[in-house]
Parts: C-alpha cells; structure tokens; sequence
C-alpha cells in the first residue's frame, strides 16, 4: 500500500512539473507574440537597457506591419464593365479570367499593396470590380486599367531601315536635349519602332496557347494554334520571314521574338528559347489574355481617403476593446476563478491570432476585424460549455481534478463538432464569396482554429496548476 501511495505521488509530481513547463512555454509564446503585434514593450527597456550600459548589445524587436484593406488603409475602388458582345456565351468566364490577369499584372506596376481584381455577374452584366489600397496617382491607374488588352504580331524590319530610323531618333534625341522644338512628324517618329513593322495577324486570330516540354531535351516551350483565317494569315508571314524574326506583342511591349525557321501551316506553332518553366508558363497566360480582348468601361468610381481609413480602424479597435472588456467581467463576475483563468487565456489567444494575421500575412479589412472579433465570442463559448460541465461535477462532489478533466472531456464533443461546422462553413463562403466576405471568413477561420487550441491547451493546462493547491478547500472561488 505505501509503495502504491508513493508511486501516486511520483506520477502527480511528474505530473505537476509537466503542467509548469507547459505554462512556461505558453507564456513565452505569448510574450513572443505580444513583441511582435506592439514591439514597442520590448524597444523601450532595450533602450533603456543599452543607454545605461553604453552598448548596443540588445537590439530591437523585428517589426513587421499589419496589411490594411482599402476601407481602413484608403484608397480607390473601381467597377468596370465588360463587353461581351462579340464573345461566345461559353467563352464568357475565360474572356473574363482573361483580362482579370491583365489587369492584375498592370496594377501591381504601381507598387499597390494586396490589389483586388474580382469578377462579379449581375444579372447579365459581367464586371470586374477593382481596389487599390493606398494608391497616389489615381488618374493614371484608371487610364492604364481602362485599355482593351492587345496582342499582335510584328514583323522583323530589314537592317537598313532599322539602322535609319535609330539615326533620325538619335538627332531628334539631341534636339530635344538642347532645348529646341520638334516637329509633329518628329515626334511621331521618335516612338515609331525601330526593329518590327505591325502585321494584320492579332490576338483575336489566336485560339489559343499552351506550355508544352520538348520530349528529347525537356526544355520548355510554348505551343500556338490560330483560327482558320489567322491560319492562313500565319502562314503567309511566316513564309515572307523565313531566317527572320517576327514579334510578339502585348499591350504594345514585346513578350517574345522567336526566328522563324521555316513556313508554319496548319495553324500551329511552338516559341522555344532558353527560359525557365515559371517564364514559359506566364508567357502562356499573357498570350491568352491577349488572345481574348474584351473591352471594359468605367462605370464607377469611388475614391476613399486615409483619414476616413483610419477613423473606420479607430472606431473598430475600439468596438471590439469594449466588447472583450464586456466578455471579460463577465466571465470573471459568473465564473470566478475559472473566469479569471479564461481571461488570461483570452488575451493570450488575441496576441496570437494577431501574430499569425502578421505572419501570413493577412490583409485586414472591416469585415476580417469583424470575424475576429466573433471569433473571441466563440473562443468565451468553448470556455462556457467547459465551466458548466466542471460545475455540475464539482458540485457532484468529485475532487477538483477530476471535475476539470470530466469538464473537458464532456464538452469537448460539442466544441469539436461546432467549431468544425464553423471552418467547413467559412472555407465555402472563402473559395466561393467576393472579396469582403472572404476577408470575413479567412479571419473567423484562424481564429476558430487558434480558439480550440486556447480553450483545450491553455485554458486546461492553466486549471491543472490549480489541483492540490489551498484554492481546491475555496469551493467560493469555484463556482
């Protein structure tokens, strides 16, 4: 019998030092994440520290900003309009992808942080709305966004006049320099291309093009198929320009100028050249959204500025202090010690779910602040279902152990299964919504997760410290 008492103190006291180094290492992980949301807690005394010291032993904490959203950052939101007249029903979606990619790819010319490009259907009207957080020159984005995307094939100029045209911009060139006037033929020709003349073959001839691996060498390569006409037209140019180059062009910059090799008929060619499977595959998208242009007018705009950004954020931050406030007394007031416990884990919870919105990272929005702030609602609800089940086993009259570890056992079953509902619910709602209700649900997502992790791990490894200690006698503190 003594041997048996002493290995259940053994195992209690295996189990006790357990329980320490797990809160220890929960403490550093969250102090960890406290740097880094308000790295100013670790700046101040390392500054301190180095002034007394005279070194600069201690360094700063790594700073890593959160990414704003376009309604708390500012910025411009666009909606255009997509003509689809001239495409095939089945080919809407495609057309519409298509020029999404573009657009993408120009806006971010711009520096924008996290630019959004959507699609959205209303009714028969086919959009593609547009969100620019943070940028300055509005004017030249819409002007840049605004152009049909165009995909044309140029052929290659003979020496001669490749070697004329280079002189005369050249003296143009100097003429500018020293201040004096050109002419309207001198500026035209000044951005007339020196090395390829514009042919009737364009994008709307292509039908499209694919990434493709040679079989002997595996070296990437690009594979074109036109039309019956561009079919035609292809093979025309290709046959005046054997041994030469002829050039692809997008939006009036030149992607690619493979030489031709000999007459191509049929229809169907392949660009190769010493570029990696990354490059040949965004070469592919860029001639697929040239090769269906669609055109797209501006029918709003709606400009929002920085200091209506940061007043949304102000009165959001401060919402959702309140509201925490809110949950914390509440929780303390109804569940005493336990309470108290879940407020601690609480806040450990938030400074982490804020670290991981960091670290991803993910752009916050009204609605992504929404989401996390139901998250902490959620992260309370685990905790409830918890604390009731302790109570009535407590009350029963089991020890304090033992009513902490039925508590949680009992309740776990409906954590799981609410919390899982939530996340397959917010995984829809994140591959199937627009942007806003995305922002939303990425947001509630994380913190579900990181709330289960709370409520089991935390919360529980908090409560375990308390077994054995004087506060088991204070049935007061309990319930």
């Amino acid at each position: 019998m003594g041997i048996f008492t002493k290995r259940i103190a053994e195992k209690k006291v295996a189990t006790s030092k357990k329980v320490n180094w797990t809160i220890l290492l929960i403490f550093i992980i969250g102090l960890l994440a406290a740097f880094l949301n308000y790295p100013i807690i670790w700046d101040k005394p390392v500054d301190w520290i180095n002034e007394k010291t005279g070194t600069e032993i201690l360094p700063h904490f790594y700073k890593l900003p959160f990414k704003l959203g376009l309604d708390l950052q500012g910025g411009t939101h666009l909606i255009y309009e997509a003509d689809l007249s001239n495409i095939a029903s089945s080919d809407y979606m495609d057309s519409m992808q298509g020029v999404r990619d573009v657009i993408e790819r120009r806006v971010n010319l711009f520096g924008v942080t996290e630019p959004v490009v959507q699609i959205n259907k209303v009714g028969s009207h086919h959009r593609l709305i547009v969100e620019l957080a943070g940028i300055k020159d509005v004017s030249q984005a819409i002007q840049m966004i605004g152009q049909t995307p165009s995909l044309d094939f140029r052929e290659e100029k003979n020496q001669g006049e490749t070697e004329s045209i280079l002189a005369d911009q050249k003296q143009i060139a100097e003429k500018i320099e020293q201040g004096l006037s050109i002419t309207p033929d001198e500026e035209k020709k000044i951005f007339e291309d020196p090395y390829f003349n514009p042919t009737v073959l364009t994008g709307r001839y292509l039908k499209g093009a694919q990434l493709q691996f040679d079989q002997q060498t595996y070296q990437s390569q690009v594979s074109l198929e036109f039309n019956d006409e561009g079919s035609k037209i292809f093979e025309e140019l290709t046959r005046k320009n054997v041994n030469k180059r002829i050039a692809i062009y997008l939006d009036g910059m030149a992607i690619s100028a493979p030489v031709v090799q000999e007459a191509i008929s049929g229809g169907k060619a392949q660009i190769t050249g010493d570029f990696s499977t990354e490059e040949a595959r965004e070469l592919v998208q860029r001639l697929n959204a040239g090769a269906l242009p669609v055109p797209i007018t501006l029918i709003n705009q709606q400009t929002i500025g920085a200091s209506l950004g940061q007043d949304s954020l102000a009165k959001s931050l401060k919402a959702g202090l309140w509201g925490f406030i809110a949950i914390l007394l509440f929780i303390i007031f109804y569940y005493r010690l336990p309470g108290l416990v879940a407020s601690i884990a609480l806040l450990i919870y938030i400074v982490l779910v804020l670290s991981i919105f960091k670290l991803i990272p993910v752009t916050l929005t009204l609605s992504g602040i929404a989401g996390f702030i139901l998250s902490i609602g959620m992260a309370v609800d685990a905790n409830v279902l918890i604390f009731e089940r302790f109570k009535e086993e407590f009350k029963s009259g089991k020890s304090l152990g033992g009513s902490i570890e039925e508590g949680f056992q009992r309740a776990w079953p409906a954590i799981r299964d609410s919390n899982i509902s939530t996340i397959v619910t917010c995984l829809i709602l994140f591959i199937f919504a627009t942007g806003l209700v995305k922002g939303f649900a990425l947001t509630l997502g994380i913190g579900v997760l990181v709330s289960m992790f709370s409520a089991i791990i935390i919360t529980r490894s908090f409560l375990r410290w308390f077994i054995n200690g004087r506060t088991e006698a204070w049935k007061r503190l309990w319930y």
